[in-house]
């Protein structure tokens, strides 16, 4: 096992948000304690690049990073020549994301590099015919495909004898040296979403339901935390609807601000909502970040977020087109929440990163026996 280079291509990787590059680090860091030697090939993601060069110097395996570069097809020939260096010093090639699994899958024919992609879902779940057939092209050049979700793998059924079903982990070490700041946020219950602002996170679905939902619970507050992509958006739906009052758009915040506000919250809710593009959730890494708070979920039927939830113990999962359900499923949440919330805690443990990779460790090995 020990000594294995391995290259890890991921079109994200902190410090800043997202789930993919979440995922990327807490995998990229796993392996490297357990004596393999990796490296991260990642592309900046801010113009001046100062905050993820301080992050990158901290770890204990290089990162490589594409540099933004304009016009866009210089970033591209950056990011090729880039792999081409890295990947002939590599015994197993790992991509995450979608410019990370075209990268390494249309260039096997040259390197023939034991090879895996992770599929989140959403890169495996477009609508247009051109993008949907560029995927499984790539995707037939892989030894194997690992779906975060069992929702994912079946986005990719004609692979069948070549995916196997590995769920996003949860960082403990994360969280464990989190400073608490003092938070009261307004709201009973109190709801929140950690994520991105945008159509696929869910948080507009949530204020498409707050009329209803304030009707039974009057003092109901709901608290969105993340990149405000599609904030202005949200914020006209919210006030169109009367319930601009009820809503808090929070922003990017640190780790611990993040465990702060989950720390306060009562329920973490994740409604999560398929796009035109076909964009749409894998898993849902915050939700298991929330539960090892002690927060119940309420998560969306329809997406990898099924596999997310342990329903009925960790939380519920729900149509989030019938309000009646969502109140009712509160209801029930708040009437039992030491067992949801020990049971949420209960949930995370299970999904803990020392545990996840040695799954990824068996197809690392798995494919190097080939």
């Amino acid at each position: 096992m020990k000594n294995k280079n391995l290259l890890l291509v991921t079109s994200e990787f902190p410090p800043l948000p997202g789930g993919i590059g979440e995922h990327a680090y807490q995998l990229a860091k796993q392996l490297h304690r357990l004596g393999y030697h990796i490296t991260v090939m990642s592309d900046q993601r801010v113009a001046e690049g100062l905050e993820e060069h301080i992050f990158d110097e901290a770890l204990p395996f290089p990162v490589v990073r594409t540099s933004l570069r304009s016009p866009r097809w210089q970033m591209y020939f950056q990011r090729i020549q880039q792999y081409r260096n890295l990947v002939a010093h590599t015994d197993v090639v790992l991509a995450s994301g979608k410019f990370s699994l075209w990268l390494v899958g249309f260039t096997q024919w040259l390197y023939k590099k034991p090879s895996i992609v992770i599929l989140h879902g959403f890169e495996v779940n477009f609508h247009k015919t051109i993008l949907k057939k560029s995927i499984d092209r790539a995707l037939q050049s892989f030894d194997r495909l690992v779906a975060v979700s069992n929702f994912t793998a079946s986005k990719v059924s004609q692979f069948q004898d070549k995916v196997c079903v590995i769920p996003n982990g949860y960082a403990k070490d994360k969280w464990a040296t989190t400073h608490f700041i003092p938070v009261t946020l307004k709201g009973n219950p109190k709801l929140i979403t950690v994520g991105n602002v945008h159509e696929r996170k869910g948080q507009l679905q949530v204020i498409k339901l707050l009329p209803e939902l304030l009707r039974v619970f009057p003092d109901l507050h709901y608290h969105c935390v993340g990149l405000p992509t599609e904030v202005s958006r949200f914020q006209k739906e919210a006030e169109r609807l009367g319930v601009e009052s009820h809503v808090s758009f929070h922003g990017r915040l640190s780790t611990d601000e993040v465990a702060s506000y989950l720390n306060d919250a009562d329920i973490f809710v994740m409604l999560s909502q398929e796009t035109a593009t076909g964009d749409v959730e894998g898993f849902g890494i915050a939700i298991l970040e929330a539960n090892g708070f002690g927060i119940p979920a309420l998560g969306g039927l329809g997406s990898g977020v099924e596999d997310a939830i342990q329903n009925g113990v960790s939380g519920k999962l729900v149509d989030s087109k019938y309000p009646q359900v969502i109140i009712e499923a509160i209801q029930e949440i708040l009437s039992h929440y030491k067992a949801y919330s020990e049971g949420a805690r209960a949930w995370a443990q299970v999904h803990a990163w020392e545990q996840v990779v040695r799954a990824y460790v068996e197809v690392i090995e798995g494919i190097r026996k080939q």
